[in-house]
């Protein structure tokens, strides 16, 4: 027998977030363990929070639920704050994992931006993603013994119609007003050289042109320190691309985990790594053993030296996962393009969503245990 549509709106109703989504989602979705390994770890972030707001004042946003909402924004692709807004209002698995109620509105886009521009979302997202590393660790997942190092470029939120002449900055920095034409007027490069040395974006500053050989792009540099036991990321940095940035990074990455007391035995890279030998001997005197491939053309490398080790055809194979970091943060995570301008708000994104994959990862080695 045919049903009838019901046209009558229901007066009341008792159902709830946890009745829509967390009694009819699969027992073994991703979701779940995603969401209570989100929640331990903020847990034991609260206290810090408390000291990164005033005790005085209206109520902020809920710092958990900003990052959540990040999360989410990472692990599905979400293109835009904007759409983040209509997700959180429309989709109830996103306000179920965020932890909005049903009641609840979702609040504005431009609460991201406040938190980003007063660095307040970039701390959240740091201290979520060295805690999360901490409980990697207590579980036995990471190794702090064996590591991979590899750089990406990201492209920059600005065109090519942003670079000006560094001679023509002011004395403040600031480039000169753009020609009449509206925001997307024409701009004629014809006959001109365009580099680094002579040209600036006015839109980003903190980008550069650079290549991974498809031509030169305005891009921001992502480097990514991973552990070879499961591949979890254990460090990053962003950088403005230089023909040095990418070791310079790696360099910087090893010793942030000195610093905090893990000396790694091993570091394994691609072959720019050993192009020259100063990141070689930088390493070797703190006691890093470098598992660098080398060029063919470079037969007095220094690099050569640790090639015949038992460790090296290990560490070469595993190096080429850290790939699978750059993958998801650049198709998933929505990396491939930032929509944010300057290294400290590029460095913040990229932490969500490496924390994303880090998360993701997890919860998949959980299921297949």
């Amino acid at each position: 027998m045919r049903g009838r549509e019901k046209k009558q709106t229901v007066m009341f109703s008792t159902a709830t977030i946890e009745s829509l989504v967390e009694k009819k989602l699969p027992s073994d979705h991703p979701l779940r363990k995603i969401k209570e390994k989100t929640n331990e770890v903020l847990k034991e972030l609260s206290p810090q929070f408390d000291d990164l707001y005033s005790r005085t004042g209206r109520p902020s946003i809920p710092p958990e639920y900003l990052l959540r909402a990040m999360l989410w924004m990472a692990l599905f692709s979400i293109r835009s704050e904007r759409q983040l807004e209509e997700v959180l209002r429309f989709d109830l698995r996103c306000r179920w994992f965020v932890g909005l109620s049903l009641d609840d509105d979702a609040w504005d886009h431009s609460a991201f931006s406040k938190a980003r521009e007063s660095l307040v979302l970039d701390i959240i997202a740091e201290s979520f993603f060295q805690k999360h590393l901490d409980f990697l660790r207590e579980a036995g997942l990471l190794s702090d013994e064996h590591l991979s190092v590899d750089g990406t470029l990201l492209g920059a939120w600005a065109s090519h119609k942003s670079l000006v002449l560094r001679s023509e900055l002011d004395k403040g920095g600031k480039p000169p007003k753009p020609p009449e034409g509206g925001r997307n007027g024409w701009v004629d490069f014809k006959g001109e050289k365009r580099s680094n040395a002579t040209h600036v974006s006015a839109t980003d500053p903190d980008s550069r042109l650079a290549s991974k050989g498809v031509g030169a792009k305005l891009s921001h540099e992502l480097n990514v320190l991973a552990e070879n036991r499961n591949n979890f990321a254990v460090g990053l940095i962003v950088k403005s691309p230089t023909g040095t940035s990418e070791k310079e990074a790696a360099l910087a990455l090893v010793k942030q985990e000195i610093k905090a007391g893990r000396t790694p035995a091993t570091l394994g890279g691609d072959r720019k790594y050993s192009d020259g030998d100063s990141l070689v001997e930088a390493l070797v005197e703190d006691s890093v053993t470098p598992h660098f491939a080398v060029r063919d053309d470079r037969p007095n490398a220094a690099a050569r030296l640790f090639q015949d080790e038992p460790g090296f055809k290990v560490s070469i194979r595993k190096r080429m996962r850290i790939e699978e970091i750059f993958a998801f943060v650049k198709n998933i995570g929505g990396l491939a393009k930032v929509k944010v301008r300057g290294t400290v708000r590029v460095l913040g994104i990229a932490t969500i969503a490496i924390a994303a994959y880090n998360l993701t990862h997890e919860a998949h080695l959980a299921s297949r245990a």
